[in-house]
């Protein structure tokens, strides 16, 4: 995953059709640096839930990570900034409750948890499994997308943003 985040820094700075500190240019890196184990642990705590694997790798890598262009994929959030959709945007939840035909999808908002794009107009939400041996699943969420945008990990999320990427 490392390499992968490092060929969007390269490619975003590179294409040069966005905004960078002198920091990032520099350093060819949009991460900031890795999160501790107790950073992580500690976010565990907070939340009371064991988060996966590939978003505690993640942000072993970098604490938070920022998009070359909010408008179109989400920043990701230091281990501080992440929590529950429902503490950060109850009003989001209660528009999908009021639609019976989104009620499945309004419930998974409503265990879902912000991991990138706080007061950015997508998020990236991680949906916990309901049962121990479930699946976790990884939603970019917004409201120009009619429901979620699912992906099968941190990994293959960040694999599309990189093609898409290179694309533009």
């Amino acid at each position: 995953m490392k390499k992968i985040l490092k060929k969007i820094s390269e490619t975003a700075i590179k294409q040069a059709e966005f905004t960078f500190t002198n920091g990032q240019i520099e350093s060819a890196w949009l991460g900031n640096l890795p999160a501790s184990s107790d950073e992580i642990k500690r976010l565990e705590e907070r939340l009371d839930i064991v988060l996966p694997k590939d978003y505690k790798l993640f942000l072993s890598i970098t604490n938070g990570f920022s998009t070359p262009n909010e408008n179109i994929e989400p920043s990701f959030e230091p281990t501080d900034s992440v929590g529950f959709l429902k503490d950060i945007d109850p009003h989001l939840i209660e528009i999908w409750i009021s639609n019976d035909e989104l009620l499945d999808v309004a419930i998974k908002l409503a265990r879902s948890i912000v991991v990138g794009g706080r007061n950015e107009e997508q998020y990236f939400l991680l949906v916990p499994p309901l049962s121990e041996n479930g699946d976790w699943e990884y939603w970019k969420f917004a409201s120009w997308i009619p429901g979620a945008d699912p992906y099968e990990g941190m990994e293959n999320y960040f694999i599309n943003a990189l093609d898409f990427l290179k694309s533009a």
